[in-house]
Formats: structure tokens, sequence, C-alpha cells
């Protein structure tokens, strides 16, 4: 260093380092977009408002990347939950632009709109913002018995494989793939009406076990969901199928499993 303290000729230091660059490339090249986000929490406010925020986004930023963009800078106080953030574990399910769908698996630029908006999901207490209740889906979930029954189901010293065939796999396997974001519940207009409504994803779920051929308690499931509120609730909307991130399609289990009970499926 001389005497003015100026680095030696050669050594000085560049004006912006190589990270500095590429981010100013890539904030250059991003467009922006107005994210629209429903605030509301029960516990003090009478309705919900909404608060707007202008975030930058590439061809491949998630909602949920810009939701939690806003949460880290603008606003802590925003209500959402996530988990995985690659469509797996159901957490971040949400209405945006109008439709239920998972926010870690919506791209900003494939809504191809100005304006984002993001409420709760339909047919689920709101806790907070964008965070809704699971309360009545787990209790759904959980009375149609999700699980293989039969009675040699311990395991001894003489337990085997129970085997099945590629024919067999298939007849429940696509139903198998549900994740439990509860998107169908949201978009089933039964749901909306009917507060003792079973729901798309129980009913689903019911015929992914009564198809399977290790189960044996088809009987007894029948009998749980043949009720006024129940199977028979459903007006096969389809609604549910549409905004399915898994391509579960309940619609159709729903229809296949009504087969059992009218006597033309085994």
């Amino acid at each position: 260093m001389t005497k003015d303290g100026a680095l030696p000729k050669g050594f000085e230091r560049p004006s912006r380092s190589p990270s500095q660059e590429k981010y100013e490339k890539v904030k250059s090249s991003s467009k922006t977009t107005t994210l629209r986000i429903s605030k509301f929490n029960p516990e003090s406010d009478s309705t919900s408002t909404f608060s707007e925020f202008k975030v930058h986004y590439q061809r491949w930023t998630t909602v949920l990347d810009a939701i939690l963009e806003v949460k880290s800078n603008y606003d802590h106080s925003i209500g959402v939950r996530y988990s995985c953030r690659q469509a797996t574990c159901g957490s971040c399910g949400m209405i945006i632009n109008g439709k239920p769908r998972l926010a870690c698996f919506t791209k900003i630029s494939e809504l191809d709109s100005d304006l984002v908006t993001v409420e709760p999901m339909n047919n689920f207490p709101i806790i907070r913002d964008l965070a809704v209740g699971f309360e009545r889906l787990i209790a759904t979930h959980k009375r149609i018995k999700p699980y293989i029954i039969r009675d040699d189901s311990e395991v001894t010293s003489e337990t085997k494989e129970f085997l099945q065939s590629p024919e067999d796999v298939e007849k429940y396997i696509q139903f198998a793939g549900c994740i439990k974001c509860g998107l169908c519940n949201s978009a089933c207009p039964t749901m909306a009406t009917d507060s003792s409504f079973v729901g798309p994803q129980a009913l689903a779920q019911a015929y992914r076990y009564v198809a399977d051929n290790r189960d044996k308690g088809k009987d007894e499931r029948l009998k749980i969901i043949d009720e006024p509120h129940g199977i028979w609730r459903c007006h096969f909307a389809g609604s549910c199928s549409q905004v399915c991130p898994k391509g579960v399609d309940p619609a159709m289990g729903i229809q296949l499993l009504r087969g059992y009970l009218l006597g033309y499926r085994k």
C-alpha cells in the first residue's frame, strides 16, 4: 500500500465482485408482479383485508417463494404453512387467483397475470391469514380407517409377504398418491353446504383400500360411507379432480366406490 493509502498498481479491488454482478444481472432480467395477500386474524379482525407488495420474479419463481420473500423483508406477521417446498407434504395449499393450488408447485410465470392474489382455502377454518385448520380433514380421513384390515395382520414366525400382481396394484395405486393437501375439499361445493359431509379426500381414500386385494375391511368401510352425509351426498361436480396436484382423481374414485354399494362391483 502506498503512503497515500492507495493499493499498488495491479492490486486494485474491482468495483463490483463477480457475485454482485451476477445478482445485478439476475435482478435486471427479472419481471415484477403485484402479490396480493389476504390478511385475517379471527381473534382480532371482523373481516379480511388485502396487503399488496411488488415482487421480482424469474420464470422459476414459485408463489411460495414470493410469499416468503415478502414475509422476510416486508411483513413478518404473514401467517402461512409450508414444509417440503417440492409438492410432497401438501402443507402450502391455498387459493391462488381463484383456484385451489399448492403455492410451492405454482410458478408465477405460469399464471400469466400481473396480479397474484393468494387467499386461504375455502371450507376450512382460518387460523391466520393463509393458514387454515385441518381438523375436519384429519377426522374424516381417520374415520374411513385408512389402513389394511386383516385378521392375520399380526407378524408371526410364519408370516409371509402379501404378494400382489401388477394388475392388483394398478387397481389402487393412483389413489395412494394422496398427500392430504386439502385442495379437493376446498374445491368441493358440497363441503361448503354440508358441514357433516365426509368429503372427496376421505371417499377417495376409502376406495384406495376397498380396491386393495390385501384388505379385508371392505364391508366395514362401505357401511361407514353409506349414509346421507357420506358418498350419496356427492353431486359429482368433478371440481375435486380438477385441482388435485397428484392426479388422484377423487371423483373417479367416488364413482368406482358407488359401484360396490350398488352391487355391480365385487
